[in-house]
């Protein structure tokens, strides 16, 4: 699912075209899935972040680093949109670059669990993928008094029922 391809993005080059794991608003049947991700992507599946945990948002929710799994849908981006996607995204996101302060969202890689047909526990491998995780000053405030996505499954009925400040932004 990934290859060789070097993309200028924030904070320098991407060595590798990898795939990206979403969780919030940019899930298929949520509102941003069709604004920034109709005609973008080759191919969908259903996919689990393991050792991290969903934080609900202003509308949108916050994947951190911790003992749970977030559900989500790994993303493959069409033949020669890499860099337009990968733009849109870090600008919906709000990463300005790595460990930049007023970055909302970090994007890391981590290994992503593609689940088997049916299934919703467990993977069948591990990929790779570009994930937006909270920056630090959103994770420490979330540590000490967010709310925590049961199950981590993020859905537009979560405890902020996806009224959020900017239907348009942050892995919202």
């Amino acid at each position: 699912m990934t290859a060789a391809v070097t993309t200028t993005a924030p904070g320098g080059p991407v060595a590798a075209e990898l795939p990206f794991f979403v969780y919030g608003t940019l899930l298929p049947g949520e509102p941003n899935h069709d604004l920034f991700l109709r005609g973008r992507t080759a191919g969908e599946r259903p996919a689990v972040l393991p050792r991290a945990l969903l934080y609900d948002g202003p509308g949108y929710p916050y994947a951190i680093e911790g003992h749970g799994r977030v559900h989500g849908t790994l993303l493959v981006a069409a033949p020669g949109i890499y860099g337009e996607l990968l733009g849109l995204l870090d600008h919906l996101e709000e990463f300005l670059g790595p460990g930049h302060p007023r970055n909302l969202y970090e994007r890391v890689v981590r290994e992503v669990e593609l689940l088997a047909q049916g299934a919703s526990d467990g993977g069948e491998e591990s990929v790779r993928a570009w994930v937006y995780l909270a920056a630090a000053a959103v994770t420490r405030s979330l540590r000490t008094g967010g709310v925590l996505i049961p199950e981590g499954r993020w859905t537009r009925s979560s405890p902020s029922g996806g009224q959020g400040r900017n239907p348009g932004g942050g892995e919202r």
